[in-house]
């Protein structure tokens, strides 16, 4: 693919993610698994929304990276490329885990009945043991988790990306290019819930985001091969109706499936209809984006420079406001729009007072200085 061409459909898709996976945290404060805070009050639909969203919100920021990568791995050397990765990605991480990740697992515990004292106390307490074993220090990130991940998928796959650009990959888009061949690609992704699914305590937990991280890599690949000729680009967008309703049948038999006949999310069925599912949804944003969102504008660039620092700040944000209102005597429905437009001021106006500000911050939450 021409990179030299800018497509602003792959910004809009960032922008457009990240208030998505903000909408998702929010209503994870009323569903009805397990979070660091909840509403006294659970909500089915939350449930049934947060549940939906899993079936593409972190896998879309995979697709849009592994897309991203493809334009910055022409224009550096492997040294810029790696430098840039940890300006963009590691500094943030590590900042976020000594400094804004602790509220969140303080709330978590104060709510859990594991800790009585205050904020300043939990402080030393935060540092012992590793929180995925049930103790408090967060080296993941938590919600942070996505940046350590596509670091090390950027280090793995940064020497198999580069030989794919010095291999002819005509030929497979010569294939795949073809209608409706574009969809075989969910073959891989099935194949890897398959195999990661048959030890679901070890490499198929599902703690990152609703997936596992073998088949996010398989996801980040095949976007990767996607930007490697422009017919991709051009079937994705002719065939953007159809993936969107194969998306939705596919989402509409799984829940049918589990729900009415208790089929297992683990099981040989479910794998293959959960990677069917995902790359429809995959290929539905990529065409509908690149059919009607392929334009520049100044909120554009605003929004996709915010879009970083947002989804750094944003769950703990989330979690500290829900601390506060989980006992109101609010319906559902009026607090999530609370909790959701209140946290949104707060983190702008966070973005906006303290991180764009000094070059000390903009560093800080991975942008440009």
């Amino acid at each position: 693919m021409n990179t030299s061409t800018r497509y602003y459909d792959i910004d809009w898709l960032r922008v457009l993610g990240t208030i998505g996976v903000f909408l998702f945290h929010v209503a994870r404060f009323f569903n009805d698994e397990d979070w660091h805070v909840k509403n006294l009050e659970l909500s089915f639909g939350a449930t049934v929304f947060v549940n939906i969203f899993n079936q593409f919100i972190m896998p879309l920021f995979f697709v849009l990276s592994a897309f991203a990568i493809y334009y910055a791995i022409q224009k550096r050397t492997n040294k810029q490329f790696l430098s840039e990765r940890v300006n963009r990605l590691l500094i943030p991480l590590i900042f976020g885990i000594f400094t804004i990740i602790i509220p969140q697992v303080y709330i978590e515990r104060v709510t859990h009945g594991d800790f009585a004292g205050n904020f300043f106390q939990f402080i030393p307490e935060y540092f012992k043991g590793w929180y995925a074993f049930g103790g408090n220090f967060a080296w993941m990130g938590l919600h942070l988790w996505y940046l350590l991940m596509l670091f090390l998928f950027s280090l793995i796959m940064l020497p198999v990306f580069r030989s794919i650009n010095k291999t002819d990959t005509k030929p497979l888009a010569d294939f795949f290019s073809k209608p409706f061949a574009i969809y075989l690609f969910f073959i891989p992704i099935a194949i890897v819930e398959l195999l990661v699914n048959l030890s679901p305590d070890t490499i198929g937990r599902r703690d990152f985001g609703g997936w596992s991280p073998l088949t996010y890599l398989m996801i980040f690949f095949l976007s990767y091969l996607l930007m490697t000729d422009s017919r991709y680009r051009d079937s994705i967008i002719k065939l953007r109706f159809f993936s969107l309703t194969f998306a939705l049948l596919a989402l509409t038999f799984g829940f049918y499936l589990v729900l009415a006949h208790d089929l297992s999310t683990y099981s040989l069925e479910f794998s293959i209809i959960r990677g069917f599912n995902t790359w429809c949804w995959m290929l539905a944003f990529i065409g509908l984006a690149g059919a009607y969102l392929n334009f520049n504008t100044n909120f554009l660039k605003y929004a996709s420079e915010a879009a970083l620092p947002f989804y750094v700040l944003h769950q703990s944000v989330i979690v500290i406001l829900g601390y506060f209102i989980r006992e109101w005597d609010l319906a559902v429905f009026p607090k999530y729009i609370l909790l959701a437009s209140v946290s949104f001021v707060i983190i702008m106006a966070l973005y906006e007072g303290i991180v764009k500000r000094t070059n000390v911050t903009r560093l800080l939450f991975g942008m440009k200085g």
